[in-house]
């Protein structure tokens, strides 16, 4: 049965990536369908911590949790979602290229099912586009290219919007008064990377920066996931004016804290695409990946990469056992950047 509060243009459903950084990425096919079909319903079928991201997207009409553990099948509870969605869209996007990522959308026989070719999804999809990477160079570029007619996709020549994440305001002012920050101009830093070592500045960098920032007159704001708590504490341990906050905030709170940051100091991560939504200028350190496949998008960037010929490898961890490609960005060619974007 169709909600009656949803209106009368098309009615899309996106099966949306398991990653931070993707997940705001794919505002740039939500904002580009909005666009072209100002009456299209856009709902998104995607991880259930997704959710808070999705709820700062003006262009998200409706967010589904796919309660499912990475990597888990979830026969069950795609069964259930699928019944519950069947007759409520018109087409399917799906951006993954996993045959599970397929699936609710052929259990709920929405009528078009697009994603590109992959594992086997001949059933699962009304139309497979293989996927060229030499054209679609770019994550960003692979998600929009999706919603578009084939043959205008195809050349790769079209326009990508910038996602732009909304903030609110009164949560951040609940943050700076319970979270002790806000006190000076905040500098974010970000040391996580959720791909692996290989994509991660060295802690003592982070450390050496900080000092230096807290010395400039800055307050340092270290954000990420349980797991980043301990970097985080490298980072901040007996440093005055600088604030461990992994773990301790959310992820729609990681939105607010970092619009209200100066600049941020991140590796190539899910939160150094959110800080890109919300405009913070983005000081971006690359690795193992290269800013042509995952850049910020946004025009407040600056990007720190040495293109060494080992790199990027797109490796977890370095196969050379010495990450030259960021023990070599040192912490003065950051400090550097800081205070020339803040002069």
């Amino acid at each position: 049965m169709v909600d009656p509060t949803q209106p009368n243009g098309e009615r899309i459903l996106v099966v949306g990536p398991s990653w931070v950084g993707d997940m705001v990425m794919a505002q740039s096919l939500f904002k580009m369908l909005k666009s072209r079909y100002p009456d299209c319903w856009i709902g998104v079928l995607a991880p259930a911590w997704s959710q808070p991201i999705l709820g700062r997207m003006a262009e998200v009409d409706e967010a589904i949790a796919l309660d499912v553990k990475h990597g888990e099948f979830g026969w069950g509870a795609r069964r259930r979602i699928a019944r519950s969605l069947k007759g409520r869209f018109d087409r399917a996007i799906v951006l993954p290229r996993s045959w599970k990522s397929a699936l609710v959308p052929f259990l709920a026989r929405i009528p078009q099912r697009v994603g590109f070719t992959g594992e086997q999804r001949l059933v699962l999809l009304t139309e497979r586009r293989r996927l060229d990477k030499t054209v679609l160079d770019q994550t960003v570029k692979r998600f929009v290219s999706l919603g578009l007619p084939e043959a205008g996709a195809r050349s790769g020549d079209f326009a990508i919007p910038a996602p732009r994440l909304e903030i609110d305001d009164d949560n951040l002012a609940t943050l700076k008064a319970t979270q002790g920050v806000g006190e000076r101009p905040a500098i974010g830093m970000m040391p996580g990377a959720e791909y692996g070592p290989a994509k991660q500045w060295p802690l003592a960098h982070f450390r050496r920066l900080a000092e230096q920032l807290v010395g400039d007159g800055y307050e340092i704001r270290v954000l990420g996931g349980p797991k980043d708590v301990a970097a985080g504490e490298a980072i901040t341990t007996e440093l005055a004016h600088a604030h461990n906050l992994c773990g301790k905030t959310r992820l729609a709170d990681a939105v607010d804290l970092l619009a209200d940051c100066r600049q941020v100091v991140t590796n190539d991560s899910g939160l150094m695409h959110v800080a890109s939504a919300v405009g913070t200028h983005v000081q971006a350190i690359y690795g193992s990946s290269t800013p042509r496949y995952t850049p910020p998008l946004t025009d407040n960037a600056s990007i720190h990469t040495l293109a060494l010929t080992c790199s990027p490898c797109f490796k977890r961890h370095c196969p050379l056992g010495h990450t030259h490609c960021l023990q070599l960005i040192s912490p003065d060619r950051l400090l550097k950047a800081v205070q020339l974007e803040d002069a």
